[in-house]
């Protein structure tokens, strides 16, 4: 007798996820001078009413998040105008070894830019620890690296630190980089406990109309 589809899918394994976004909570460490997470809660079950309500305020650059074009380029497009396909798809994360407060080569990556497979790379750097104490001396890309992932057919790439740019940058090398190709960001993952290995990326954006960036869920999934 043929299986049943409850049979099916019972013995097939489940992928595994890894979630890759810092928990938002008001600790969670904002840029200085951003806008920090608050919560105003409007009124609660607890204190009589039918249902809780709470109304956040933020900056859109929370956390795990995605930069619009229009963050650092003049008459570029916001958020909601960018293709989803920018943030869901097959990916792959990639190590390097760089210190704190410098910019990520192409031979800073553990396997080396050759070793690019896909058109979303993630860069797990392990110089922003802890999503809830900032430090200033993180590491960034270098423009060179974006140049040659580009090359590559990469649109987009993921960090593991609050910019793609070094704290101090003002002139943005990196971001401008972006803006040329037309390459996506993503800043702000967990990548530290994420082996290296291709995965499916899943980390939409809201269609926050105008705005210049969004927080996501990112998540990867394990591919079969």
């Amino acid at each position: 007798m043929p299986e049943s589809l409850r049979d099916i899918e019972s013995t097939d394994p489940v992928p595994q996820l890894w979630d890759i976004t810092p928990p938002i909570t008001p600790s969670l460490a904002v840029w200085p001078g951003d806008t920090a997470l608050t919560r105003e809660t409007l009124c609660t079950i607890d204190g009589g009413a039918s249902v809780t309500l709470s109304t956040l305020r933020a900056t859109v650059h929370l956390g795990a998040h995605v930069d619009g074009p229009n963050h650092y380029g003049s008459g570029a497009p916001s958020i909601d105008a960018r293709s989803l396909d920018f943030y869901l798809g097959p990916c792959q994360v990639m190590r390097a070894n760089v210190a704190r407060g410098a910019r990520v080569r192409g031979s800073d990556l553990v396997l080396g830019v050759d070793a690019v497979t896909e058109r979303r790379i993630l860069i797990a750097t392990r110089t922003y620890p802890d999503a809830s104490r900032w430090n200033e001396d993180f590491a960034a890309l270098d423009p060179a690296l974006i140049d040659a992932l580009h090359a590559r057919g990469v649109m987009t790439i993921g960090i593991d630190t609050p910019s793609v740019d070094l704290f101090s940058s003002k002139d943005l090398p990196a971001h401008r980089r972006f803006l040329a190709h037309d390459m996506a960001i993503i800043e702000g993952l967990r990548l530290a406990d994420v082996p290296e290995g291709r995965y499916e990326l899943i980390a939409l954006p809201l269609p926050l109309v105008g705005f210049d960036a969004s927080p996501v869920r990112a998540v990867l999934r394990e591919l079969a």
